[in-house]
Protein backbone atom coordinates (compact mmCIF):
# COMPACT_ATOMS: atom_id res chain seq x y z
CA UNK A 1 0.00 0.00 0.00
CA UNK A 2 2.71 2.37 1.19
CA UNK A 3 6.29 2.28 0.01
CA UNK A 4 9.27 3.34 0.77
CA UNK A 5 11.81 2.99 -1.22
CA UNK A 6 15.60 4.06 0.21
CA UNK A 7 13.57 7.27 1.40
CA UNK A 8 15.61 9.61 3.32
CA UNK A 9 15.21 13.79 4.77
CA UNK A 10 18.13 15.83 5.58
CA UNK A 11 18.04 18.89 7.51
CA UNK A 12 21.48 21.15 6.80
CA UNK A 13 22.92 17.65 5.73
CA UNK A 14 22.31 16.06 9.14
CA UNK A 15 19.51 12.89 8.33
CA UNK A 16 16.27 13.41 10.09
CA UNK A 17 14.16 10.06 8.98
CA UNK A 18 14.94 7.25 6.89
CA UNK A 19 12.74 4.55 5.86
CA UNK A 20 13.20 1.34 3.16
CA UNK A 21 9.98 -0.47 3.54
CA UNK A 22 6.31 -1.48 2.94
CA UNK A 23 3.04 -0.71 4.77
CA UNK A 24 -0.09 -2.96 3.62
CA UNK A 25 -3.70 -1.51 3.94
CA UNK A 26 -4.29 -0.50 7.36
CA UNK A 27 -4.51 2.15 10.45
CA UNK A 28 -1.26 3.03 11.63
CA UNK A 29 -0.86 4.95 14.74
CA UNK A 30 2.94 6.62 14.26
CA UNK A 31 4.21 7.30 17.20
CA UNK A 32 7.63 8.70 18.41
CA UNK A 33 9.25 11.77 20.91
CA UNK A 34 8.75 15.26 19.47
CA UNK A 35 11.55 15.73 17.13
CA UNK A 36 11.73 12.02 16.13
CA UNK A 37 10.41 12.93 12.71
CA UNK A 38 6.74 12.21 12.27
CA UNK A 39 5.11 15.43 10.82
CA UNK A 40 8.58 15.07 8.73
CA UNK A 41 7.66 12.02 7.34
CA UNK A 42 3.75 13.02 6.66
CA UNK A 43 4.81 16.00 4.96
CA UNK A 44 7.12 13.71 2.48
CA UNK A 45 4.75 11.62 1.81
CA UNK A 46 1.98 14.40 1.16
CA UNK A 47 4.60 15.67 -1.37
CA UNK A 48 4.67 18.84 0.26
CA UNK A 49 8.80 19.32 1.29
CA UNK A 50 11.64 17.28 -1.06
CA UNK A 51 13.10 14.32 -0.12
CA UNK A 52 15.81 11.51 -1.23
CA UNK A 53 14.57 7.90 -2.83
CA UNK A 54 11.30 7.15 -3.45
CA UNK A 55 7.60 6.79 -2.14
CA UNK A 56 5.22 4.75 -3.55
CA UNK A 57 1.37 4.70 -2.61
CA UNK A 58 -1.35 2.25 -4.34
CA UNK A 59 1.28 1.25 -6.89
CA UNK A 60 1.80 5.32 -8.29
CA UNK A 61 5.04 6.95 -7.53
CA UNK A 62 5.43 10.58 -6.14
CA UNK A 63 8.08 11.70 -8.89
CA UNK A 64 6.39 9.91 -11.94
CA UNK A 65 2.83 10.61 -11.56
CA UNK A 66 2.38 13.76 -9.52
CA UNK A 67 -0.89 14.24 -10.64
CA UNK A 68 -2.24 11.34 -10.03
CA UNK A 69 -0.22 10.93 -7.00
CA UNK A 70 -1.99 13.66 -5.83
CA UNK A 71 -5.27 12.03 -6.03
CA UNK A 72 -4.59 9.60 -3.97
CA UNK A 73 -3.35 10.49 -0.86
CA UNK A 74 -4.67 13.48 1.36
CA UNK A 75 -3.41 15.51 4.35
CA UNK A 76 -4.40 17.13 7.32
CA UNK A 77 -2.16 19.30 8.97
CA UNK A 78 -1.93 19.13 13.07
CA UNK A 79 -2.21 23.17 13.02
CA UNK A 80 -3.64 24.31 9.69
CA UNK A 81 -3.33 27.92 8.24
CA UNK A 82 -5.34 29.27 5.57
CA UNK A 83 -5.84 32.70 4.39
CA UNK A 84 -8.00 34.71 6.54
CA UNK A 85 -10.18 36.25 3.88
CA UNK A 86 -11.56 32.89 2.09
CA UNK A 87 -14.32 31.15 3.41
CA UNK A 88 -13.98 27.55 4.56
CA UNK A 89 -16.99 27.41 1.51
CA UNK A 90 -14.36 28.73 -0.57
CA UNK A 91 -11.36 25.83 0.26
CA UNK A 92 -14.27 23.23 0.12
CA UNK A 93 -14.90 23.93 -3.54
CA UNK A 94 -11.41 24.46 -4.64
CA UNK A 95 -10.62 20.97 -3.07
CA UNK A 96 -13.81 19.27 -4.64
CA UNK A 97 -12.70 20.69 -7.91
CA UNK A 98 -9.02 19.85 -7.76
CA UNK A 99 -10.06 16.19 -6.68
CA UNK A 100 -13.10 15.49 -8.86
CA UNK A 101 -14.77 15.09 -5.86
CA UNK A 102 -18.87 14.96 -5.50
CA UNK A 103 -20.27 18.28 -3.70
CA UNK A 104 -22.50 16.20 -1.43
CA UNK A 105 -19.93 14.26 -0.10
CA UNK A 106 -18.18 17.99 1.39
CA UNK A 107 -21.44 18.53 2.74
CA UNK A 108 -22.22 15.25 4.49
CA UNK A 109 -18.22 15.44 5.72
CA UNK A 110 -19.00 18.70 7.37
CA UNK A 111 -21.67 18.12 9.11
CA UNK A 112 -20.33 14.75 10.48
CA UNK A 113 -17.88 17.01 11.73
CA UNK A 114 -19.63 19.62 13.08
CA UNK A 115 -18.23 22.41 10.67
CA UNK A 116 -21.35 22.88 8.59
CA UNK A 117 -22.81 25.75 10.66
CA UNK A 118 -20.02 28.00 9.65
CA UNK A 119 -18.92 27.14 6.37
CA UNK A 120 -19.94 30.90 4.52
CA UNK A 121 -18.32 32.83 7.50
CA UNK A 122 -14.15 34.04 7.13
CA UNK A 123 -11.50 31.65 7.79
CA UNK A 124 -10.09 34.49 9.74
CA UNK A 125 -12.93 34.62 12.12
CA UNK A 126 -12.31 30.78 12.98
CA UNK A 127 -11.38 29.63 16.16
CA UNK A 128 -8.87 27.18 16.54
CA UNK A 129 -10.90 24.55 16.91
CA UNK A 130 -13.05 25.19 13.66
CA UNK A 131 -10.43 25.31 11.54
CA UNK A 132 -9.31 21.99 12.50
CA UNK A 133 -12.35 20.66 12.01
CA UNK A 134 -12.56 22.39 8.28
CA UNK A 135 -8.90 20.53 7.83
CA UNK A 136 -10.28 17.29 8.40
CA UNK A 137 -13.15 17.88 6.16
CA UNK A 138 -10.77 18.69 3.56
CA UNK A 139 -8.66 15.97 4.25
CA UNK A 140 -11.42 12.79 3.78
CA UNK A 141 -12.65 14.86 0.56
CA UNK A 142 -12.14 13.02 -2.79
CA UNK A 143 -11.57 9.27 -3.52
CA UNK A 144 -8.45 9.03 -1.66
CA UNK A 145 -6.12 5.87 -1.38
CA UNK A 146 -4.42 7.08 1.63
CA UNK A 147 -5.63 9.63 4.50
CA UNK A 148 -2.11 11.17 6.46
CA UNK A 149 -3.90 12.64 10.01
CA UNK A 150 -0.96 14.74 12.04
CA UNK A 151 -2.49 15.27 15.27
CA UNK A 152 -6.30 14.93 14.65
CA UNK A 153 -7.80 15.14 17.88
CA UNK A 154 -6.12 18.46 19.26
CA UNK A 155 -8.61 20.91 19.91
CA UNK A 156 -11.48 18.93 18.81
CA UNK A 157 -14.43 18.72 21.29
CA UNK A 158 -15.45 15.19 22.63
CA UNK A 159 -18.46 14.86 20.13
CA UNK A 160 -16.60 15.80 17.12
CA UNK A 161 -13.57 13.41 18.22
CA UNK A 162 -16.33 10.74 18.64
CA UNK A 163 -17.85 11.50 14.86
CA UNK A 164 -13.80 11.77 13.54
CA UNK A 165 -13.07 7.97 14.76
CA UNK A 166 -16.15 6.92 13.73
CA UNK A 167 -15.37 8.57 9.98
CA UNK A 168 -12.27 7.07 10.16
CA UNK A 169 -13.39 3.04 10.80
CA UNK A 170 -16.13 3.67 8.01
CA UNK A 171 -13.56 4.98 5.73
CA UNK A 172 -11.36 2.71 6.40
CA UNK A 173 -13.37 -0.28 5.88
CA UNK A 174 -14.07 1.20 2.07
CA UNK A 175 -10.38 0.29 1.45
CA UNK A 176 -8.89 3.57 2.46
CA UNK A 177 -5.19 3.32 4.69
CA UNK A 178 -4.51 6.31 7.29
CA UNK A 179 -1.30 7.12 8.83
CA UNK A 180 -1.97 9.22 12.03
CA UNK A 181 0.35 10.73 14.59
CA UNK A 182 -1.33 11.90 17.94
CA UNK A 183 0.26 12.23 20.81
CA UNK A 184 -3.28 12.14 22.30
CA UNK A 185 -4.48 8.44 23.17
CA UNK A 186 -6.09 6.74 20.16
CA UNK A 187 -8.18 4.16 20.46
CA UNK A 188 -10.59 2.77 17.35
CA UNK A 189 -11.51 -0.30 19.38
CA UNK A 190 -15.18 1.32 19.53
CA UNK A 191 -15.70 1.18 15.87
CA UNK A 192 -17.15 -1.98 14.81
CA UNK A 193 -15.15 -4.05 12.24
CA UNK A 194 -11.92 -1.66 12.77
CA UNK A 195 -8.52 -3.03 12.95
CA UNK A 196 -5.88 -0.40 14.34
CA UNK A 197 -2.11 -1.19 13.42
CA UNK A 198 0.41 0.76 15.49
CA UNK A 199 3.48 1.48 14.28
CA UNK A 200 5.48 2.83 16.70
CA UNK A 201 9.04 5.09 15.88
CA UNK A 202 10.90 2.09 15.30
CA UNK A 203 9.63 1.96 11.79
CA UNK A 204 11.80 5.34 11.21
CA UNK A 205 15.23 3.82 11.00
CA UNK A 206 17.24 7.14 12.19
CA UNK A 207 15.62 10.43 14.04
CA UNK A 208 17.93 13.06 15.18
CA UNK A 209 18.00 12.86 18.36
Amino acid sequence: MIRFIQYSKQYNNLPVISADLELPHGVYWLKGENGSGKTTLLRSIAGLIPFSGKIEVAGTEINTDRIGYRHKVNYADAEPQYPAFLTGADLIQFYTETKNADKQQAIVLANTLGSGTYLNNKIGTYSSGMAKKLSLVLGFIGKPSLILLDEPLITLDQQAVASLLQLIAQTYLSGVSFLITSHQEFNLAGSPGSRLQIADKQLLLADNR
